[in-house]
């Protein structure tokens, strides 16, 4: 099982579709609801011309240290991509409020993960806005 989380808390998965690789694009026309798994050396670039056909991306960490998920997050914002953006894996509450300014709307932990990191230390993150020292200094 896994833990959802917002900056609500803790949540269980709404998402009842399959996702798909990247070597299934591209889809076929009129195709719903499209949830895309990326491992965290892909190359964001590789879907161009996808971006408006697919309504979430995940984007797997598969450790804490391995910050190549924010990045992609970045670029895939920065790419327009509008819909659903979620961190999978390894991501420590720690790193919560970097995940969001990178773009992630929510984070996908394991059971044992969240047995770890409570949702208390998630919660205090998550006014991740107010803590953005980017914006105090452009005020």
């Amino acid at each position: 099982m896994t833990v959802l989380i917002t900056d609500d808390g803790f949540g269980k998965d709404d998402w009842v579709d399959a996702y798909i690789t990247l070597e299934d694009l591209p889809l076929k026309s009129g195709a719903t609801n499209v949830a895309v798994d990326l491992a965290s050396d892909t190359d964001p670039a590789a879907l161009e011309g996808h971006l408006a056909d697919i309504d979430m991306i995940r984007v797997d960490f598969p450790s804490f240290a391995d910050g190549r998920g924010f990045t992609i997050a970045r670029r895939l914002r920065i790419m327009g991509f509008g819909g659903r953006l979620r961190a999978k894996g390894h991501v420590i509450s720690d790193q919560y409020a970097m995940a969001r300014r990178a773009g992630f709307d929510e984070v996908e932990i394991s059971d044992e993960l969240a047995a770890r990191q409570p949702e208390e230390e998630w919660v205090f993150r998550a006014n991740w806005k107010d803590h953005d020292y980017q914006s105090r200094v452009r005020a």
